[in-house]
């Protein structure tokens, strides 16, 4: 975002004309706050030290005392030298002038400068993000706590107007060649529409699957000025100064991050692969009601595999199932599973399979998986599938339609146990451990529960039609 914004938010217009359209005007305060922040003054020892780190300069004045490093930096803001402690030798402080005071940190070094969670290239950087940080907080501390009371997030108005045209060129930018001015992350105007009106934008198109899920932060170093998109304030420091979702792109505070609601849109540019990438994620990513491996894989096995003996307890070879595996994370849906390439039906029955394993969160998830085996071991019948079922009901929308996806195939599959020999209760043996695994990693928990975890699954099969 441009720094010269520096009107409040409350005083943009929305243009009616996408085409024309501006990002809204970023709250400038706190970024008026850093630029007036005092600058790092380091103060060169006169006398050289002996013994001094090999990774600090001449900013480093040996072992003196509290008080003899106040009397250096007395009366020059943003002053800084760098000691070694008298009473623990060996451990190192930065003393900094802010505020008329002199403060002292501990000092770290493990390849990188910190005394706290930020790590920095130097001791420099590190002094010039800390007085930004104090300063900001000095001066600003009432102004921070209040930002996430009137967030910008929730306020769709401008977003409203632009929906229909907004959606209309985001559909067309996709399907134009990838420009240089459309790629660009920092300059160009369709990154500037942001992700809020981004997520506007998909809420309202009807065939986009708006299945529930949180934003997957991750703390980020911006380059250059940026706003967070939840409160539209500036995110100061020189590093680490915000989070970013690593899977729709969206760019808040990190105190801001608490507040953002589980809307997150996917990206399908961020999105680098298929397996091992998040159920829902990669259901919104590619706008499908269930993962496109579980729908190509199971559309084959049904079309040639339902009579094969054996069917998915016999294993392909693994290095084929490798293949599919490379096939689908490198062209999605349009990947090639077809007899012609795969003429042995166990490789894309193994590759399904694969795909479940390798899910950071199984089909049956972690938060879950104690309430399913809870259920199994209710001895009367009746009981059991209505605890199974009240489990079902706690799935999150895209695990769910999964499952029941799953069982309505693997149901089909034991209508042909003449052929094939695979029942609800050797589906179960098989698909058990590889739909719901338990949160802790425990080899005598997986062994106690393998039973359950079974019989479950038989029931699931067997009772599809009620459960789903």
């Amino acid at each position: 975002m441009a720094a010269s914004s520096n009107s409040s938010l409350s005083g943009s217009s929305v243009s009616s004309d996408a085409e024309e359209y501006q990002p809204p005007i970023w709250k400038s305060y706190l970024y008026q706050l850093q630029q007036e922040a005092p600058r790092p003054k380091r103060i060169i020892c006169p006398r050289e030290v002996e013994n001094r780190p090999k990774y600090y300069g001449r900013e480093f004045h040996g072992i003196i005392s509290r008080e003899q490093a106040d009397e250096i930096l007395a009366g020059i803001e943003g002053a800084y030298i760098l000691r070694e402690s008298q009473r623990q030798p060996g451990c190192y402080t930065l003393a900094l002038r802010f505020g008329n005071q002199t403060l002292n940190y501990r000092l770290f070094y493990d390849g990188k400068h910190f005394v706290g969670e930020k790590r920095f290239e130097s001791i420099h950087d590190l002094v010039t993000d800390g007085l930004i940080t104090l300063y900001i907080e000095t001066k600003a501390s009432e102004y921070i706590s209040k930002m996430t009371t009137n967030p910008i997030y929730e306020h769709i108005g401008y977003a409203t107007l632009l929906r229909e045209k907004v959606s209309r060129r985001l559909s067309r930018t996709k399907n134009e060649s990838r420009k240089a001015s459309v790629t660009s992350e920092e300059n160009t105007p369709v990154e500037k529409i942001t992700s809020l009106v981004r997520r506007a934008a998909l809420t309202q198109n009807d065939n986009h699957f708006n299945y529930e899920k949180a934003h997957n932060f991750k703390v980020h170093t911006f380059r250059g000025p940026h706003w967070c998109e939840y409160c539209a304030n500036f995110m100061w420091g020189l590093i680490a100064q915000g989070v970013r979702c690593s899977d729709c792109g969206l760019n808040v505070h990190k105190q801001c991050s608490k507040y953002v609601p589980n809307d997150c849109q996917p990206d399908l540019k961020r999105i680098k692969r298929v397996y091992c990438c998040d159920l829902t994620t990669l259901v919104k990513a590619h706008n499908t009601q269930r993962p496109m491996v579980v729908d190509s894989c199971i559309r084959e096995i049904e079309a040639r595999g339902l009579k094969s003996e054996g069917l998915y307890r016999v294993s392909g070879f693994t290095e084929h199932i490798e293949d599919v595996k490379m096939a689908f994370d490198r062209d999605g849906d349009k990947a090639d599973i077809s007899a012609n390439i795969y003429p042995d039906i166990n490789i894309i029955a193994g590759a399904l399979k694969l795909y479940f394993r390798d899910l950071p969160i199984p089909v049956i998830t972690y938060d879950t998986y104690s309430k399913f085996i809870e259920a199994a071991k209710i001895s009367n019948p009746d009981e059991r599938l209505e605890a199974i079922h009240e489990v079902l009901m706690l799935l999150p929308a895209a695990h769910y339609e999964t499952l029941r996806y799953l069982m309505i195939h693997l149901k089909k599959v034991t209508l042909h146990e003449k052929e094939n020999f695979m029942n609800a209760e050797n589906l179960g043996i098989v698909f058990g451990p590889t739909l719901m695994r338990p949160p802790e990693d425990s080899t005598l928990a997986t062994l106690n529960d393998m039973r359950y975890q079974k019989l479950i699954v038989q029931i699931l099969i067997e009772n599809e039609d009620v459960l789903f």
